[in-house]
C-alpha cells in the first residue's frame, strides 16, 4: 500500500449525529469516508467501493447490524473487509457475542474523538491484503 494511500471508511449508522461525528473525525484524520443510514445501502456501498473498514451500528431501521455484517462476509467481494460493531453497550457488557457474530471488534458510542482515528487505523492494519 503506497504511503500516500488514504484509507476508505464506511459508516452505517441511522443516528445522524453519531454518523456525522464519526465521519467528521475521520475526515479530519485524512480518511476518505462513505456513509449511509441504512444497512441495505451500506452493504451496496461496500460492494461498490470496497472500503478498508466498515463501522456498522447494531440497530438500523431496515436490518440489524449482525445481519448486515453476515451479508457483507457472505459476499466474496466484501468478505475480507473488517466490520466493526458500533454499540452503545459499555465495554464488558456481554460484548463477546459481537466477536462470536463475526465482527472484527467494536466501538462504544459515543466515540472518543481523540482515540477514534487510531482505533480505526488499528482495525485497518489488521486487514489482510
Amino acid at each position: 500500500v503506497p504511503a500516500s494511500y488514504l484509507p476508505l471508511f464506511l459508516c452505517g449508522d441511522d443516528n445522524d449525529r453519531d454518523r456525522k461525528l464519526a465521519v467528521d473525525v475521520l475526515r479530519a484524520a485524512s480518511f476518505r469516508t462513505l456513509e449511509d443510514p441504512t444497512a441495505t445501502d451500506a452493504i451496496a456501498l461496500a460492494a461498490a467501493h470496497l472500503p478498508d473498514l466498515i463501522l456498522m451500528d447494531l440497530r438500523l431501521p431496515d436490518l440489524d447490524g449482525v445481519e448486515a455484517a453476515r451479508r457483507i462476509r457472505s459476499d466474496p467481494r466484501t468478505s475480507g473487509i473488517p466490520v466493526v460493531a458500533l454499540s452503545a453497550l459499555p465495554p464488558g457488557a456481554g460484548d463477546d457475542w459481537l466477536l462470536d457474530a463475526g465482527f472484527a471488534g467494536y466501538v462504544v458510542k459515543p466515540i472518543d474523538i481523540d482515540a477514534f482515528p487510531d482505533l480505526v487505523r488499528g482495525f485497518c492494519a489488521r486487514r489482510p491484503r
